[in-house]
């Protein structure tokens, strides 16, 4: 039996799932993040696989999302997207230090994974956290800057007027750096890391993980323990059963 049990770590609600008998013990663990306007709950699905198979599964709420929103529109809530990203992932570190204290999770072995949003959060997190063996993302994007320009020039497009600076925008255009993934791929060195995306995907473009991808098949790059990556031609922006399946597979051949 699983069970699901409802943490709160500082600020951050977490649901924490594992099988019901290691409920205590030291586990395995993946970090599962949800995405843009989405919340903890709506990925059960991959925590419920991932914990059948022993790990223990941690899905928090994100800055402004799930338990935490304060009820902003979509625009407003785009504006605040990086922020949103880069929270992410700070708090990731935070939540890895709790769990280990807690004798809750073996930190020789812990992955990340998320969709969307999640899945930039997770492209980013390998920037930052040397203890990220196995990173999943899900219709994410490793080039933050290109990204964040792309989505800038969009709400302009939308007669949406910033609220910052052209100095307030290179700085933070300063800061993404440092967690383009696409900018630092030799952190990627002895890790596994999978991709799923869809062609068709009209809210994260397909085409800069892919081509991501394959830079890291050109010689003279970091090597991989695993490196995957899972097209479906025919895919929006919602990964298939296929791709579920698939991922959390990969998971436990890999962590």
């Amino acid at each position: 039996m699983i069970t699901i049990k409802k943490d709160q770590v500082g600020s951050i609600p977490v649901l924490n799932l594992s099988l019901e008998e290691a409920a205590n013990e030291k586990l395995p663990a993946v970090f599962f993040i949800h995405g843009f306007t989405s919340a903890k709950e709506h990925n059960l699905h991959y925590a419920y696989y991932l914990a059948e198979k022993g790990y223990r599964v941690l899905m928090p709420d994100t800055l402004l999302h799930g338990e935490r929103e304060e009820g902003l529109d979509e625009t407003r809530l785009s504006v605040k997207f990086w922020e949103i990203v880069m929270t992410t992932i700070e708090e990731l570190g935070m939540l890895k230090i709790h769990y280990t204290q807690s004798g809750l999770i073996d930190e020789e072995r812990l992955g990340l994974a998320g969709t969307s949003m999640g899945g930039i959060v997770t492209l980013g997190a390998l920037t930052n956290f040397p203890w990220i063996k196995t990173a999943v993302s899900l219709m994410g994007c490793p080039s933050y800057t290109a990204l964040a320009n792309a989505q800038i020039n969009g709400l302009k497009k939308k007669g949406y007027t910033l609220p910052y600076s052209n100095e307030e925008l290179n700085s933070l255009m300063d800061m993404l750096e440092k967690y383009d993934l696409s900018k630092h791929p030799e952190v990627l060195e002895g890790k596994a890391l999978f991709f799923w995306h869809g062609k068709q995907d009209t809210v994260v473009p397909y085409q800069p993980a892919y081509d991501f991808y394959e830079t890291l098949l050109e010689e003279g790059q970091p090597k991989l323990r695993d490196l995957q990556f899972m097209s479906d031609d025919l895919g929006g922006h919602k990964v298939s059963r296929d791709g579920v399946l698939k991922s959390v597979q990969w998971i436990s051949e890999n962590l």
